[in-house]
């Protein structure tokens, strides 16, 4: 099972930092290159424990649906969502915010994921979505990143 682990430095609070990552409005802008919106569950502001998104989005051509659940929350720490229904097999994605001084923070994001298909999905995780989740995990990072430093 494949898993990226990304770290970012932000120059701004680890509240401030936990609460754009859980906002629904900052992961619509910051994946507008994929088209994806907010179509179930919780469609703006922010995410709370136990709640649900359902999102929709085009990669490789096709519209995908995927709905995720907040399933752990220790504002401002870490939070975990996870899939609950969607294109993966199984999905899971921590979120840990280490300050390193009041106005600085260590955004470490660290993803599991499995793809159906037994081996096909196998091969397609490791030639190609280890790849394509990692950037787009970054171009999300990179986005926060320079919400949160223009804001100070």
């Amino acid at each position: 099972m494949p898993s990226i682990r990304l770290k970012t430095d932000v120059a701004a609070s680890a509240p401030d930092c936990f609460d754009l990552s859980l906002s629904v409005d900052a992961h619509t802008e910051s994946m507008d290159s994929s088209g994806e919106q907010a179509v179930g569950g919780t469609t703006s502001g922010l995410m709370r424990p136990g709640d649900t998104v359902t999102w929709r989005a085009r990669h490789f051509g096709v519209t995908f649906r995927m709905t995720s659940a907040i399933t752990a929350y220790d504002r401002p720490a870490r939070f975990v969502d996870e899939q609950q229904h969607g294109p993966f097999q199984y999905w899971w994605h921590e979120h840990t915010f280490i300050p390193l001084d009041t106005a600085h923070t260590l955004m470490v994001d660290t993803v599991q994921f499995r793809s159906p298909l037994g081996p096909f999905g196998a091969i397609a995780d490791r030639l190609v979505l280890a790849q394509y989740m990692t950037s787009l995990l970054r171009q999300r990072n990179q986005w926060l990143k320079t919400a949160l430093e223009s804001s100070r």
